[in-house]
């Protein structure tokens, strides 16, 4: 088992809780009775929602273990999405091997496609019957994840012995009781390339600025870990720090203080941040999430339309690498991460555990429900965040960029 809570304010503290009632992680790994013969599994693999870094890493290390370590004789891979899981749809699932897996963690992407977008339930379990699946491995963020969900209770439903296993997938990190996804640290790592050319044109100019739209629509760890690591960042803006732009203590004055007494600045804004300034109009995507509006331009219109006010010329250049940095392969560490999230996650299947997500918690993996994994989104929280703090004394800005009334 995996303590949920490993921080006390003393030993006494520790103790009192570990002998009231704590709440712990079941730890991931294999067991010693397994519930499914692997000689009758056929195992599906599904990517959904948006690319992510790693994605392949995962797939091949999920072929491997079901191939090599449980002799799974059958693996197949449902093309683009849930919507693979529809007969309709067109699409025929792919056999996948070693073979045909080895080398696929060398590019970026997924080889066997997304979408997003909500499929009929008892279409995707028609076709887990129909193909014989007793465990599918579900890629993917928030949206799949309840999707998988769904998928578990419409096979509960009509009793047929299928494990449900969801790998959380998330370039922004934002999966409740998950302390990271994989792709967050190669997003991050890759991120930084882009804030570091921003500093470079930045600096090369009068009162140049930089402005980085970066992801993260409910949370702003990429925007703080990318500054955090790259180290020329002034400002960030994340959803969950609440910022005024005119005013006194507001951000665009601030922005102007920096220029004058340093000559230049460099800005991450992420894509969440600041919604406050457009209309809500209701719309959603293909997921069901809130389409936002794109607060990377708006940002670069009024920082521009502030100075002109202010008689103060601006050289600034905005810089959007939002799907260039999704796209990339793996690097070395999430490769690596991949690789025990997948081992991870056949592990639980054939120990009979469904409904359920692979993660990793004070450093150790962790299976636990999906219902869990959906009640709420993880964000960060700057009033009690150690991460933000940190974020602050890197780039000097004030805690708060709210007018004064």
């Amino acid at each position: 088992m995996v303590l949920f809570q490993t921080i006390f304010s003393g030993s006494q503290d520790a103790l009192a809780t570990i002998q009231k009632n704590p709440i712990f992680f079941e730890q991931a790994g294999p067991r010693q009775n397994i519930y499914f013969n692997p000689a009758d599994v056929t195992a599906g693999i599904v990517t959904c929602g948006g690319l992510c870094p790693g994605i392949n890493d995962v797939i091949r290390a999920l072929v491997m273990e079901l191939h090599y370590r449980y002799k799974v004789p059958r693996i197949l891979g449902f093309p683009f999405g849930y919507e693979g899981l529809v007969k309709k749809s067109g699409h025929r699932p792919i056999e996948l091997t070693p073979d045909k897996v080895a080398h696929i963690m060398n590019f970026g992407g997924s080889i066997l496609g997304s979408s997003r977008g909500n499929q009929a339930i008892n279409d995707m379990v028609d076709t887990l019957c129909l193909y014989g699946v007793k465990m599918l491995f579900c890629i993917g963020g928030d949206g799949t994840l309840r999707g998988a969900q769904a998928i578990h209770e419409e096979v509960k439903r009509r009793k047929e012995d299928i494990a449900i296993v969801g790998i959380p997938k998330t370039i922004d990190n934002d999966i409740n009781y998950v302390q990271k996804t994989f792709g967050f640290s190669t997003a991050f790592s890759k991120a930084v390339e882009a804030v570091n050319c921003a500093h470079e044109e930045a600096k090369g100019a009068p009162n140049g600025i930089g402005l980085v739209k970066l992801m993260g629509r409910h949370s702003g760890f990429i925007a703080v870990n990318a500054a955090l690591a790259s180290k020329n960042v002034n400002f960030v803006l994340i959803p969950e720090s609440d910022f005024d732009l005119e005013g006194k203590g507001a951000f665009l004055e601030v922005l102007k203080d920096r220029i004058k007494k340093r000559g230049h600045s460099v800005i991450i804004v992420a894509e969440g941040a600041g919604q406050k300034y457009f209309e809500d109009k209701g719309e959603k995507d293909q997921s069901g999430n809130k389409r936002l509006a794109d607060i990377g331009i708006f940002m670069k219109d009024r920082i521009s339309e502030y100075f002109k006010k202010e008689n103060l010329n601006i050289n600034l250049k905005y810089i959007d690498p939002s799907y260039i940095i999704r796209s990339v392969p793996a690097n070395a560490e999430d490769s690596v991460f991949c690789g025990f999230l997948a081992q991870n996650a056949v592990h639980a299947a054939f120990a009979g555990r469904t409904s359920c997500v692979v993660g990793i918690w004070n450093n150790v993996f962790t299976v636990m429900p999906i219902q869990l994994a959906i009640a709420e989104r993880k964000v960060l929280k700057p009033e009690r965040s150690t991460l933000w703090r940190a974020l602050l004394a890197s780039t000097g800005q004030p805690n708060r960029m709210i007018a004064e009334s």
